[in-house]
């Protein structure tokens, strides 16, 4: 009951800053029709009620079935065992990811069913499989992670070169929706049970971070490959706006239901199944134990289709007309202003990132506090989402003039910044762009897309959650330098590397 509290409060204090600047602009800017704020209300208490439920099945079901596997995988000592086991877990374990399930659904909304949901996520699932199988295989032969995403992401420059605008934008926002709240902890507890294979305590931590960026980066590389293969480039996107919408209000979340239970029960059976197989060959737990993983995995269920009920029957539609509405007005600035607030309380209230910043200040034995770590990535993604709107405003501003400068800047300081704070920095782009970001603030930027003339909503509306994954990258590095200059006078540099 306690844990449930907890998981509570936290999505409580994600959803309600959101919420108070929807009304702030209803009752200023832009007045939205009441049945579109009423089923946004209940969209919003699907959400807290859905996500917290979620995550308590995720600590009680879903990361334990990681823990094991991990700790199963290392006691082997077989890499290929390792490798396989990452294949088959990645996909599964991706496919069932939400915020994936909600780019997956909005992409082939724009595109009018072009590019089909169930594409996305099966080519986005195998980039992360075969990635995630890379990742704790360096772990295995200790190579070093600024290496491995040095030769990464020159790969995706090179991708990037061939690929259509449309797909760059898709590529990177698959890649941060990848790495949600059912991802992270599993890939997480995979990297801890790997990584115990290493005798040395220290190369143990920093290879514990860093294999999220890893898996992510498979995203970005799937969506890339399946552009240049199928050469679906020239691809228009349009969105059905509903400023004024019905006085449908209930009948919305009632017709999502069956569909989206069918959908998260197909996700999650893998995941039984594997656990079940593996808890007959090799797991041998308690009775008890095994009550609870499968007791978390049916919370899981549960929340997962609350969640998606509350998001595309409520939140998503009212977050696509409210950026319609602030972009249609004479002065832009507004919608650039809007982009700011909302990124900035979005980072603030995330709960994976209170986590990230509490893990930072202990590696760092309270050199780097957790405040000036959680002012710098709200500041961070603030001007991310800020930047993102005026893209859309000024469609001149191409996506990539934004992200090849940032991620060269990126990996350029991997080699200068301690090898900890080089995993934490790229993993931490997984954490920003959490539940909110995949939610609200995508439905907002295409709406803002829809109404700017010039402007293509699956160019434009597109790589916002690619800004918001890039910007901790490179805050956190900085913050590297911060520490490394301090501990240089402290003399404690060589404990981080």
């Amino acid at each position: 009951m306690n844990l449930i509290v907890s998981k509570l409060k936290e999505v409580l204090y994600s959803v309600i800053p959101i919420t108070v600047i929807v009304l702030i602009l209803n009752f200023t800017l832009t007045p939205l029709d009441t049945p579109l704020i009423i089923r946004f209300f209940i969209g919003s208490l699907a959400i807290i009620i859905g996500l917290s439920i979620f995550l308590v099945g995720v600590d009680i079901g879903i990361t334990p079935i990681g823990n094991v596997m991990g700790s199963k995988m290392a006691k082997s000592n077989k890499i290929l065992i390792v490798i396989i086991a990452g294949l088959v877990l990645g996909f599964v374990i991706s496919i069932a990811e939400p915020d994936l399930h909600i780019l997956a659904a909005q992409v082939e909304m724009v595109t009018s069913g072009l590019i089909g949901k169930g594409l996305i996520l099966v080519i986005v699932s195998i980039g992360i499989a075969i990635m995630l199988a890379l990742g704790l295989a360096r772990i295995v032969y200790n190579i070093p992670l600024y290496k491995i995403l040095s030769v990464l992401y020159g790969f995706i420059l090179i991708l990037a070169l061939f690929s259509s605008p449309e797909f760059l934008a898709i590529s990177f926002d698959a890649s941060g929706a990848t790495t949600g709240a059912l991802t992270v902890p599993f890939i997480l507890a995979l990297a801890m049970g790997v990584s115990t294979l290493k005798k040395d305590s220290k190369s143990s931590e920093k290879d514990s971070f860093g294999l999220v960026a890893i898996a992510s980066s498979g995203a970005i590389i799937a969506v890339m490959v399946m552009s240049i293969i199928s050469r679906m480039d020239k691809i228009s996107g349009s969105l059905d706006i509903n400023t004024n919408s019905s006085d449908l209000i209930i009948a919305p979340f009632i017709e999502k239901i069956p569909t989206i239970s069918k959908e998260i029960f197909i996700a999650l059976l893998p995941i039984v199944l594997i656990f079940l197989i593996f808890q007959k060959v090799s797991f041998k737990l308690s009775k008890r134990s095994v009550k609870k993983v499968l007791f978390g995995i049916l919370f899981t269920f549960v929340g997962l289709v609350i969640f998606l009920v509350g998001v595309n029957a409520g939140f998503m539609d009212l977050g696509t007309a409210l950026g319609y509405k602030i972009a249609s007005l004479d002065n832009k600035a507004y919608v650039i202003i809007v982009g700011f607030a909302l990124g900035f309380v979005t980072i603030l209230a995330e709960p994976a990132v209170h986590v990230l910043t509490q893990q930072i200040e202990d590696v760092t034995s309270g050199y780097v506090k957790r405040n000036i770590v959680m002012i710098t990535l709200s500041v961070g993604v603030g001007i991310a989402v800020g930047l993102s709107m005026l893209r859309i405003v000024i469609p001149e501003i191409k996506l990539w003039h934004y992200l090849l400068p940032g991620y060269i800047i990126s990996i350029a300081m991997t080699y200068f910044v301690p090898k900890l704070f080089v995993g934490i920095a790229f993993d931490s782009g997984g954490v920003a762009s959490g539940p909110m970001t995949a939610t609200f603030i995508l439905a907002f930027a295409q709406g803002a897309a829809e109404a700017i003339e010039g402007a293509n909503v699956l160019v434009d509306g597109f790589g916002m959650i690619a800004m918001v994954a890039m910007t901790p990258i490179i805050a956190l590095q900085v913050l590297g330098f911060i520490f490394k200059i301090k501990s240089k006078k402290g003399g404690i540099e060589s404990d981080i590397g």
